[in-house]
């Protein structure tokens, strides 16, 4: 059990340290831990965010336990060395092209939400993000157009090869759930989209015992706050994944509780928080880390087929929960370390 750790920027080493506490803990046979530099920490160090020594630890990994990137201190840098780059490099460096972000609401937290309890109480759905294509990766510039204006341009687009295998993973995720599909796309306006529509529709034909639906991606934003229960598994393309799972975080009560994986085709996988560096609470110890700790879960779950342990974690956190150890984003007082240690005693 090879695990490269790349704590990155921010309260990204705060939070991974207590999710390798967690690892720790579980006295897991040949587990292997290796360090490596990404983001803003790799770029002062090494002169780039993903440095070829780190892409090695990678690639040497059976998965990747990543904490977060970003500095502000490094938004003035040409895009190509900017911490960002980190994560973006190592989804396509390593064919990561599917995203799984879980969101459901933990017993005792509904108040906590931005929705009424008996709306936030329904909510227990995963959204399936495409990450190797869309504007993320599409051609793009700054250009001056004949009158001198400035002008930006970033170009989405999806080949269908890309739109068939994660749908495919979408289609799969539904089978293991309550076996309801939602492909949300904008095809009333993007050529993009459409094409999206019709492929999802192809590879819907292997799998009849799917209900599968298609919403626009406003719509799918509006009826996460109307109506989340109705959602069981949503698959969708980078940007508006991207913006839609930020949306589920607050719909449940805290970023801070958010786990994602992202995965090729085979059971390698990254796993992170869905939240960032927060560089305003770094080093003050402020920061929640039950978001990496339960990515730690999705690890030993998707990555190393152990779900008795992924279970053991996701129900220590959640009793934590339950007995009142809530961090400062969840209106509670309980700092980083105190809540590694909450679930330390509940595991």
């Amino acid at each position: 059990m090879r695990i490269a750790v790349f704590a990155g920027d921010g309260i990204g080493p705060e939070v991974t340290h207590e999710a390798v506490r967690v690892l720790e803990a579980l006295d897991l046979p040949g587990l292997e831990l290796v360090e490596g530099d990404v983001g803003a920490a790799a770029w002062r160090k090494h002169g780039h965010p993903l440095p070829p020594e780190t892409l090695d630890i990678a690639r040497s990994a059976g998965a990747i336990l990543f904490g977060a990137v970003g500095d502000f201190e490094c938004d003035n840098l040409e895009r190509h060395l900017r911490p960002e780059q980190a994560i973006l490099g190592l989804r396509k460096e390593l064919t990561l092209f599917a995203n799984l972000r879980p969101a459901r609401v933990f017993e005792g937290l509904e108040d906590l939400t931005s929705l009424k309890p008996e709306v936030a109480r329904t909510i227990d759905l995963l959204i399936v993000r495409e990450l190797n294509g869309d504007v993320y990766f599409g051609e793009k510039g700054m250009r001056t157009l004949p009158d001198g204006r400035r002008e930006g341009y970033d170009l989405m687009s999806y080949a269908e090869d890309e739109v068939r295998r994660i749908s495919h993973v979408g289609f799969r995720a539904a089978m293991g759930s309550r076996k309801k599909l939602c492909s949300v796309d904008k095809a009333n306006v993007l050529e993009t989209s459409q094409l999206w529509r019709d492929v999802v529709l192809e590879v819907a034909k292997e799998y009849p015992e799917v209900e599968l639906s298609h919403m626009y991606v406003d719509n799918a934003a509006m009826q996460l706050v109307k109506n989340p229960g109705q959602f069981d598994v949503i698959v969708t393309g980078n940007i508006f994944g991207d913006i839609l799972s930020d949306l589920a975080s607050m719909c449940v009560g805290s970023i801070g509780l958010l786990a994602s994986a992202s995965l090729g085709e085979g059971t390698f996988g990254l796993y992170e928080p869905i939240h960032g560096s927060a560089p305003d609470i770094a080093g003050k110890g402020l920061a929640n880390p039950m978001a990496t700790i339960l990515s730690a879960a999705m690890m030993l779950r998707h990555s190393f087929a152990r779900e008795a342990d992924a279970r053991r974690i996701e129900d220590a956190v959640a009793k934590a929960l339950a007995d009142g150890v809530k961090g400062g984003d969840l209106g509670g007082n309980a700092g980083t370390r105190e809540i590694g240690d909450a679930v330390l005693e509940r595991l």
